[in-house]
């Protein structure tokens, strides 16, 4: 089974629901799956894991490494 994937960042409401509007027909089923953001210590890691690694890709870098 292929899967499509639609990110949506919601608020619960007051009587504790999520109302998203989709760009799929009515009655095509879905699999809902909730997380709830984790802040904390690990924002520091979450950041860094999901910020650019250009900096790894200079000649300078490759130069040291390689002659290791």
């Amino acid at each position: 089974m292929s899967l499509t994937a639609f990110r949506y960042e919601a608020t619960i409401g007051p009587s504790g629901t999520v109302e998203v509007v989709v760009p799929l027909p009515p009655g095509t089923p879905v699999e809902i799956i909730v997380l709830r953001p984790v802040e904390g210590d690990l924002d520091d890691l979450v950041h860094a894991a999901t910020s650019s690694t250009d900096f790894w890709d200079n000649p300078l870098d490759d130069q040291d490494w390689n002659n290791a």
